[in-house]
């Protein structure tokens, strides 16, 4: 009798237990707090109450459908007004679900082993885990278990059963780590967390798959399979904006979806969480209008990522270039974004109105990890920014190593191609191929077309990036993506007042013929020896200056050394039509070029005072003597530097210079000294002198940027982890990459020393 009482206590305490681990409804993403700021911001703020209708005019769309795939408008609706009519509504539509074969998608489910699940079964998932949840006190415990059980059977079981759980897990990481694994995954877990109260032991496989999304954030890549980690060391993931915003925001909602559940629980912390608004905004190009992100990769110019970083403001990553980013966004964009209009929207916008009117960031940023760099003249709207890509070619990723972006006065005035439906012919044939990005190609060829499926064995690289505020550098090393044809893809990008050098070093296995291709993001006029190219108050010119100059009229034949042009037409993305991309082709036939083209930014359309260049050569070495606004920059690249030597440093003299940099540049005024410079980029060298007199100098090659004459001196400074240099300067103030710095003074030279960890 003892032993029958205790037990009968011990159930007893365990059904307590049991009963106070129910998740109270709603509580997983429209929570009551959330709502009731809604409320109170609906009725104060018009833009917010714009939105608000919005909702309730689809909610009530939705009314005379069943379309599962809208479940969170009448979800919110009800849960906003109390009106049973959408309520009603959600009750249906979740119950016709019991009377449903299946939600399998045909193509996956010809696939072996079949795919149980994919993208649109994950959409549905979050769908009905938001109308259970809303309603879940309107239903009763009869019709609750008949959803739960139809929905685990549909929707909850192949998901997770495909994407996690043995024995039937058919995904890892390393085959589908990318967006489609978060999705799955997390919309499987976010309508499994919404049934737990009917479904034993689903909150364990909940928790399951709450835990391994630090995993995917941490996935360092494969090498046998030859693909590359989800997240660079500095935040970003490499598949586009469009699916970094897709893929992130998934786990992003079921990590809150939990802690909303489970109040003060704590999850292992993600560092890339901290990081992701940083990496939106720098990828971002704040303009009139709207905002408009870099598009490498199957992405568009529209797409915004704040799908991703409003849930991660929710939880904590609370900084303020989230509300700068935020306050940047034109409610009428919505790819992979949130407007008010959208239910997550509406409840998860942070207060926008103490967003800085810049982010506290630099004005450029290089991800080495996956092979991105943008840089820009400020964070004003309508500035000038340059994106370039040289990563891994693979999937979502393009075969467009060492491709650029230029946008400048609000539009890409310099762009890239673009992407359609995958399904459609002019993807796979073009928009993902080389043809359609700004790159060189060799006798015809750009990257091969198996680098799409199979990826590309050795990915490109970016490095080196310099901002100096008016000297930009970085360093796109294409090699790899290009190894069939080439063993040097180098492309340099030079960044000096308002031009762009694009310095292409780049030698075949065999003598042929190089070709330059140019997307305009504008009307393109050749002019003389310049492409123009002009969009509304946006204009920039295209001056191939080595190994020569454009064919400065039609009658190429009198020209036969100079570049010649070819324009082609692809398709445009929409598909409606085509659009006109060119190619300027050198006539001769060579296995090693270096490559020299200036774009020359305009301040406006009309503007006839421009750059004059002048092409000069000497021993052992090409440049240009650039007269701009009274100024003077002279620009050397050294012809030894380029990896023909062996065991030989790579001295030149030119002008009264001695150095071994592969190319450095001074600036000075009109009439000035040229050895007093204003201005020093030294790009990979050890030393920098004239005669005796040393103006740089370091053991290992680095590269530099400075204002000798500032008695507050900043210099840029990369290359090397151990940095050990001298510098002719007397600055009272030392700054290197923004750090400020104690050195030492050799007469009249300050020495450097310090060891960079990054």
């Amino acid at each position: 009798m003892i032993r029958k009482t205790v037990l009968i206590l011990l159930a007893a305490i365990a059904g307590i237990i049991s009963s106070e681990a129910k998740i109270k409804h709603p509580s997983l993403l429209f929570t009551p707090e959330r709502v009731e700021s809604a409320r109170k911001a609906a009725k104060s703020d018009s833009v917010i109450a714009h939105g608000w209708e919005s909702i309730v005019a689809e909610a009530d769309r939705q009314l005379g459908k069943n379309d599962v795939r809208m479940l969170e408008y009448p979800a919110l609706a009800f849960i906003m007004t109390g009106d049973k009519k959408y309520a009603a509504k959600v009750r249906e539509v979740l119950l016709g679900l019991s009377k449903s074969k299946g939600y399998g998608d045909r193509e996956m489910l010809a696939r072996k082993p079949a795919w149980r699940s994919e993208l649109q079964m994950a959409h549905k998932a979050f769908q009905v885990a938001m109308g259970y949840d809303a309603i879940y006190d309107y239903l009763t415990p009869a019709e609750r278990k008949e959803i739960a059980d139809a929905s685990y059977r549909l929707m909850v079981e192949p998901l997770l059963g495909d994407w996690l759980n043995e024995p039937t897990r058919i995904h890892s990481l390393n085959s589908m780590g990318h967006n489609w694994w978060t999705a799955c995954v997390s919309m499987g877990a976010i309508l499994g967390l919404s049934l737990s109260n009917e479904l034993p032991g689903m909150e364990a496989q909940v928790e399951k798959a709450v835990e391994s999304i630090p995993e995917w954030f941490d996935f360092a890549g494969d090498v046998i399979q030859h693909k590359p980690k989800t997240f660079d060391r500095d935040g970003g993931m490499y598949e586009s904006i469009n699916y970094a915003s897709f893929g992130v925001s998934e786990a992003m909602f079921l990590r809150l979806a939990w802690l909303n559940t489970h109040p003060g629980a704590k999850l292992e912390e993600i560092p890339e969480m901290d990081r992701l608004a940083s990496f939106f905004c720098h990828v971002s190009y704040p303009r009139t209008g709207m905002l408009y992100s870099i598009n490498f990769g199957d992405s568009h110019k529209n797409v915004t990522g704040e799908r991703a970083i409003y849930p991660a403001y929710a939880m904590g990553a609370n900084n303020p270039e989230t509300l700068w980013y935020g306050s940047q966004i034109d409610q009428q964009q919505f790819r992979e974004g949130l407007p008010y209009r959208f239910p997550m929207g509406l409840l998860y916008t942070p207060d926008l109105r103490n967003a800085p009117s810049t982010p506290p960031l630099p004005t450029s940023r290089l991800w080495k990890d996956f092979g991105w760099a943008t840089m820009r003249d400020s964070w004003d709207k309508d500035a000038t920014m340059l994106a370039v890509k040289s990563g891994m070619t693979w999937n979502h990723s393009h075969a467009d190593a060492n491709s650029l972006i230029l946008f400048h006065k609000g539009v890409d005035i310099i762009k890239d191609a673009g992407n359609c439906s995958y399904g459609k012919p002019e993807y796979r044939k073009y928009f993902f191929q080389s043809e359609a990005h700004n790159v060189v190609r060799f006798n015809g060829q750009g990257q091969p077309t198996y680098q799409q499926y199979h990826g590309s064995m050795l990915p490109g690289s970016m490095s080196n990036l310099l901002d100096g505020g008016n000297i930009k550098y970085v360093l796109a090393d294409g090699t790899g993506p290009m190894s069939h044809l080439l063993d040097r893809n180098f492309r340099h990008f030079l960044w000096i007042d308002n031009v762009i050098y694009v310095i292409d070093d780049l030698h075949s296995h065999q003598p042929g013929k190089f070709e330059w291709l140019w997307h305009p993001g504008g009307e393109a006029v050749k002019r003389g020896y310049d492409l123009e190219i002009t969009n509304g108050n946006s204009s920039a010119l295209i001056r191939p200056l080595y190994p020569r100059p454009l064919a400065y009229s039609n009658f190429v034949h009198d020209y036969p050394e100079d570049l010649y042009w070819e324009t082609h037409e692809g398709p445009t993305e929409d598909l409606k039509g085509t659009e006109t991309y060119w190619s300027f082709h050198l006539p001769a036939t060579t296995d090693q070029v270096k490559g020299v083209t200036a774009i020359i930014l305009k301040d406006s359309v009309n503007q006839k005072e421009l750059p004059v260049m002048e092409r000069r050569e000497g021993k052992d070495w090409i440049g240009l003597r650039i007269r701009n606004n009274g100024k003077v920059t002279d620009l050397y690249i050294n012809q030894l530097a380029d990896g023909r030597l062996m065991h030989m440093n790579s001295w030149i003299e030119a002008d009264g210079w001695t150095t071994d940099a592969y190319m450095f540049a001074v600036s000075y005024a009109e009439g000035g000294d040229p050895f007093n410079p204003d201005e020093i980029f030294i790009g990979h060298g050890s030393s920098l002198r004239k005669g005796s007199d040393v103006y740089f100098a370091s053991l290992s090659k680095l590269n530099l940027t400075a204002r000798p004459k500032d008695r507050k001196l900043d210099l840029q400074v990369c290359g090397q982890p151990r940095v050990n240099f001298a510098f002719r300067a007397a600055p009272t103030e030392l700054n290197v990459n923004g750090v400020k710095r104690p050195f030492s003074s050799e007469g009249r030279l300050i020495r450097v020393k310090y060891r960079d960890n990054k």
